[in-house]
């Protein structure tokens, strides 16, 4: 499950989009149900975890500005994916889902740098 959940945000970083319809392109994921403030920033630290981890196994320079990334940022992913599929009742799938989209967003918006500080602090008071 854990290798599952992480993979589906690097997923993101492909540059093929899902659908190829201009109409699909236009929409933007829609997620199943609306998170609490809490989930939703553990969500996406949780993508942005995925990103950098992914940037620092492909020595990606920007990348490699933060703390190894590989077994507490999965971690750190694989437990707010449980917690907001307990919370929310949706599946895997839907979970995956909103992570690859939480994760585009990111890269598309590039807040990756804006966001990491907060998020570390996150992690650390996560405890892993």
């Amino acid at each position: 499950m854990s290798t599952f959940l992480f993979a589906a945000a690097l997923v993101a970083l492909q540059s093929v989009p899902a659908q190829s319809t201009p109409q699909a392109e236009a929409q933007p994921y829609v997620p199943p149900v609306a998170l609490s403030a809490e989930s939703n920033a553990a969500l996406r630290c949780s993508a942005a975890f995925a990103l950098v981890s992914y940037g620092q196994a492909n020595n990606n320079e920007a990348a490699r500005q933060w703390p190894d990334l590989d077994e507490r940022g999965r971690e750190f992913f694989v437990r707010t994916m449980a917690q907001i599929m307990d919370e929310t009742g949706m599946g895997r799938e839907d979970a995956a889902r909103m992570a690859q989209a939480e994760a585009q967003r990111l890269l598309e918006s590039g807040e990756i740098d804006q966001v990491m500080p907060a998020c570390l602090a996150m992690l650390d008071l996560s405890g892993l």
